[in-house]
């Protein structure tokens, strides 16, 4: 390889080698903290999402730049509330990974008291129709000042067990390995997961669940993964399947006295009868036709092989 390389006399910013060979801070975390560190002091105020919204890195993106630089050390952020109640967002970018003593050291701001909330004056205006527009991807705006803290979406009460629930978020996170549109946060696959267990519940096994999850993919692919997966768990419900009870033989009765005539003799009878099956046969007949019935012809089994052969040399048609 040929390298040609002139080093820049003026407008250059100098970058660590620790950055530009990060293994694991992608080309976006890596081109906006170099962007940062290159701006004049009058540029540093405006947040981080601005400056990245500059170089074009939105959305997803910008979520996952920040995210890597937050991991690392190189982005630290305090939230406070402020005078009205409004929540304001300090972030601390460093050219060094940081750890969180060392960028409050370098902060150098001791934390204060939240201060009492103020009047609030009636909002202007009449309400107005929610405006209808095309889907944005969803943006990270933590580092901007609002007027109230963000809330976290409470999740559904369940009187599931504990470890169903557990099979079932596991079951909703791995999700993201077969398909990525999928991709569930912790706290998305915990409030589906009361609906999830449901399926476990009647019977189905975690295979089961995720086949079913997964079957089906939509033309125009998945919007909200949240939402796909919510509507399936709930439309897609199988029925509750039924519990047969388990094959019970019936009780094996005692031995009794046999009630016909001739030698006394013991059987084991099969509901309320009185006589062995023989005597029962032998009352019969004699009721019928009145006398003892006749004893069947025993005949060895090789004469009648015997006579079962000859039978079927005598029929027609055959030598």
């Amino acid at each position: 390889m040929l390298r040609h390389a002139i080093a820049p006399s003026a407008r250059y910013t100098k970058a660590s080698h620790d950055v530009v060979r990060h293994p694991r801070l992608s080309s976006d975390a890596k081109i906006l903290l170099l962007y940062v560190q290159g701006l004049p002091e009058n540029s540093a105020y405006k947040p981080l999402s601005e400056l990245a919204r500059k170089l074009g890195i939105k959305g997803r993106a910008y979520q996952k730049a920040k995210q890597q630089l937050v991991e690392h050390g190189y982005v630290h952020e305090w939230r406070s509330q402020g005078g009205g109640g409004r929540w304001l967002t300090e972030q601390l970018v460093a050219n060094n990974p940081l750890t969180s003593e060392q960028a409050v050291h370098v902060r150098g701001v001791p934390p204060t008291a939240t201060p009492p909330p103020s009047k609030q004056f009636p909002t202007v205006g009449e309400p107005a129709a929610r405006p209808t527009g095309g889907y944005e991807p969803v943006e990270d705006h933590s580092d901007k000042t609002t007027p109230h803290p963000p809330s976290e979406p409470e999740l559904p009460a369940s009187t599931a067990d504990p470890i169903q629930l557990a099979r079932a978020e596991r079951v909703l996170l791995s999700l993201r390995h077969s398909r990525r549109e999928l991709h569930l946060g912790v706290r998305e696959a915990r409030a589906l997961a009361v609906e999830a267990v449901k399926w476990l519940e009647r019977g189905l096994s975690e295979s089961d669940l995720r086949q079913a999850l997964l079957a089906e993919r939509p033309e125009n692919g998945v919007r909200s993964a949240v939402g796909f997966l919510r509507y399936r768990l709930i439309q897609k419900l199988p029925e509750s399947q039924v519990q047969h009870r388990p094959y019970e033989p019936p009780p094996v009765r005692e031995l009794i006295e046999c009630g016909g005539q001739g030698e006394k003799h013991l059987f084991r009878p099969l509901a309320d009868e009185t006589e062995c099956a023989p005597c029962r046969r032998s009352t019969a007949y004699t009721t019928f036709y009145g006398g003892a019935s006749p004893e069947p012809e025993r005949i060895p089994w090789r004469e009648r092989i015997a006579r079962i052969n000859g039978t079927a040399a005598a029929l027609p048609g055959e030598g």
